[in-house]
């Protein structure tokens, strides 16, 4: 028995170990002032030798410091050579709502039933989720959480990625519900037997109306007595009345136009696109009915045979270029692994046809407008959230992208991971084998 007992409590440490997760740091107790650093403000504009100043989760100052004479408060980073960037924001991500895939009970991105704005992603979100931990070393340090399947997958919610639970998290709660459109053409069915071959969907038209029907049923439910309670159609109320907004996932160029057309008829406020892929067709159509594009990450191959070769790299940067309101994210394959790669996504764009700074934009400013988060988050300015970081280079570059120290709302967190563990732990083994 006594046995038994020591390798039960063997087990239980070991897998406290196994799972531990950085303590969220303390609440910020006293200013920091970082001096000399390179800021990039994140709406364009660079700052060579500046001046940033934060308390109380709040900056307070951001300037240039060879123009200004005013007292530094609390501690003081020296930063010269260095480079400040905002905390980069991963939009359209499940991040904290899987953590292994294989293993059911950890996978909570999905739920059962077809239309679902009710199902609140907030509430599955693991803040203790080592995914989620993974993301600060790179400079990702806030997310929009989005479950996924179904027809419409549910609500949406943004947060930071330092948090004992999700109400600590939250940023900005249920801010939008997303729709998957359908597709008007379709691929064989393999398993099926069926020619691998792209064909009319002929179900297209039926499920364009059965989503039609449910917003209509919806504001005609809004509009009696709600004597019975239904939660979907209460779930839509803020949608019409243009306090959450829509997020049409969606490729197509037909799609798309025929969500502009949905979006007129329901009179929809706020219109993201998530995808996209074929967006730029229809470029001055979004831009002149003020839709925003999350295009998908760019380290991709082209979707059709005809398609420029470095179509999905240039995606981002053309419609930026066109006007569209724009943001990357990095969905698809992997998604969660890969949306530590985001500032990467932004050198991408550099490489074809964005300045740098502009293409900062793409995973702060833009994503936080388009998140409806902007009035706290996406710029160095004075009055937002003190969610910032410092690195040794160039952000967006991997040989720069050396992060140093990170803020979240002001609190010094730690940018230990389960990764960083095993780099040093091994770092220190073939150093000791090579010294021998």
């Amino acid at each position: 028995m006594k046995l038994k007992y020591i390798t039960l409590l063997a087990l239980f440490s070991f897998a406290a170990n196994t799972l531990a997760q950085q303590t969220p740091a303390p609440k910020q107790s006293d200013a920091v002032t970082i001096v000399g650093a390179t800021a990039h403000l994140g709406n364009g504009e660079v700052i060579e030798n500046s001046l940033i100043i934060f308390e109380n989760a709040k900056i307070t100052q951001v300037m240039d410091a060879g123009e200004t004479k005013m007292q530094y408060r609390g501690e003081i980073i020296e930063a010269q050579g260095k480079h400040v960037y905002p905390g980069f924001i991963a939009a359209n991500s499940t991040l904290g709502l899987v953590e292994v895939d294989a293993v059911r009970a950890t996978d909570d991105e999905d739920e059962i039933g077809e239309m679902l704005p009710h199902i609140r992603s907030i509430i599955a979100y693991n803040t203790e989720s080592k995914l989620v931990e993974s993301m600060r070393p790179n400079g990702v340090l806030m997310g929009q959480i989005v479950p996924r399947g179904s027809r419409i997958s549910g609500t949406s919610s943004v947060v930071q990625f330092d948090a004992w639970n999700w109400e600590d998290a939250v940023i900005k709660e249920n801010d939008a519900i997303h729709l998957n459109w359908p597709n008007s053409f379709s691929r064989g069915r393999w398993w099926a037997d069926e020619d691998s071959v792209i064909k009319a969907n002929e179900e297209y038209q039926k499920e364009v109306r059965e989503i039609t029907e449910f917003f209509n049923s919806a504001k005609a439910y809004l509009n009696g007595d709600q004597e019975i309670a239904h939660l979907p159609y209460q779930a839509m109320k803020p949608v019409f009345e243009n306090k959450k907004s829509v997020f049409v996932h969606v490729d197509g160029e037909k799609e798309i136009l025929d969500v502009i057309q949905f979006m007129k008829e329901q009179a929809l406020g706020k219109l993201t696109i998530v995808g996209g892929y074929q967006a730029l067709k229809l470029a001055e159509t979004l831009k002149k009915n003020n839709i925003s594009v999350l295009t998908n990450r760019p380290h991709n191959t082209p979707d059709k045979d005809d398609d420029d070769y470095d179509y999905p790299y240039k995606l981002a940067a053309q419609l930026h270029q066109a006007g569209v309101l724009v943001g990357i994210q990095s969905a698809g394959r992997m998604e969660r692994m890969n949306t530590r790669n985001l500032p990467f996504y932004a050198g991408t764009a550099v490489a074809h046809g964005l300045e740098k700074e502009e293409a900062l934009k793409l995973i702060t400013s833009n994503v936080a407008q388009i998140l409806g988060i902007d009035e706290v988050a996406g710029t160095l300015e004075k009055g937002k959230d003190a969610t910032l970081f410092i690195s040794e280079g160039d952000a967006l570059d991997m040989r720069g992208n050396i992060i140093e120290r990170a803020f979240i709302q002001g609190r010094d967190i730690s940018l230990e991971t389960h990764q960083t563990e095993l780099y040093q732990r091994y770092s220190n083994k073939y150093k000791e084998k090579k010294a021998k």
